[in-house]
């Protein structure tokens, strides 16, 4: 049995969106998410490829919100995971634990 395994920067994508949000997240959101809990810069180009890619997936999807800020004039995306994307980051989590399983002692350094 094959299987799609999700890359590590569509994981906190993913984990990002289920965190800033039930009902969905906006890109701003889930990229400062990433940026805090992750430690990680994440560039605006890849940031959307990847929610496109994701989009294409199956793994999210989007609608067009009206704005709070009236500055804004252009309704701007909120993103939701779908059933498929919360599917593939339990096969992702499975397989890493899976993976690690008895490596404690040499993941925490206690060797």
């Amino acid at each position: 049995m094959t299987r799609d395994f999700l890359g590590e920067f569509e994981q906190m994508v993913l984990l990002a969106i289920l965190r800033e949000s039930k009902d969905g997240a906006f890109a701003l959101e889930v990229r400062r998410r990433i940026e805090v809990d992750a430690g990680r810069r994440v560039s605006r180009g890849a940031f959307y490829t990847t929610l496109d890619r994701l989009a294409r997936k199956g793994m999210v999807e989007w609608d067009e919100a009206v704005p709070e800020d009236s500055r804004r004039a252009a309704p701007i995306r909120r993103f939701r995971v779908t059933q498929d994307g919360l599917g593939a980051l339990r096969s992702s989590r499975q397989a890493m634990e899976a993976l690690s399983q008895g490596l404690d002692r040499i993941l925490e350094g206690t060797t």
